[in-house]
C-alpha cells in the first residue's frame, strides 16, 4: 500500500505508521525510490546523513516524499484529446460497495463551561487544595 506523508489538515505524520501496525505489515516511511523485485521491496529514503535504503517483505506500508514522482506536465494537445473523452459513471452498487451508514448518532451536546480558576497566596495552599479539594494528588 503507497500512502502520502502526512495530512494536510494538521501536517500528522501517522497514517502510514498506524495502518501497518493494525495490520500486522512491515513499513517504510518517506520513500524517495521504490524498487520491487522477487517479494521484496527496496525502499530509498534521505536522511540527515544523506541516503538510507531498507529492504522489506510484500505486503507493506509505504510512505512517500515529494521525490518519488516527477509529475508529467499536460500540453494543450493532451488537454484537448481528454476533453472529447467520454467518462463512465459508476455508482457504489455497480462495484459491490454497500455504503449504507454504520454509525448512530445518539446525542450531541457541547461539553460544560470552565469555571474561574482562582488564586492561592501559596504552594501550601495549593498543595492543600489539589489534595483535598479536586483530590488529583
Amino acid at each position: 500500500m503507497i500512502l502520502g506523508k502526512q495530512a494536510i489538515d494538521d501536517d500528522c505524520n501517522q497514517t502510514g505508521q498506524m495502518l501497518a501496525a493494525l495490520c500486522d505489515l512491515p513499513q517504510a516511511t518517506f520513500a524517495s525510490k521504490v524498487e520491487i523485485a522477487d517479494g521484496h521491496a527496496s525502499v530509498t529514503r534521505e536522511v540527515d546523513g544523506g541516503l538510507e535504503t531498507l529492504k522489506i517483505t510484500l505486503p507493506a506500508v509505504v510512505t512517500t516524499d515529494l521525490r518519488l514522482n516527477e509529475p508529467r506536465y499536460v500540453t494543450l494537445p493532451n488537454i484537448m484529446k481528454a476533453k472529447k473523452k467520454t467518462l463512465e459513471v459508476f455508482k457504489p452498487a455497480d462495484l459491490g460497495v454497500d455504503v449504507a451508514p454504520r454509525i448512530k448518532t445518539l446525542k450531541v451536546s457541547e461539553p460544560p463551561k470552565r469555571s474561574a480558576g482562582i488564586k492561592v497566596p501559596d504552594v501550601a495552599t495549593l498543595v492543600s487544595k489539589l489534595k483535598n479539594d479536586v483530590k488529583v494528588i
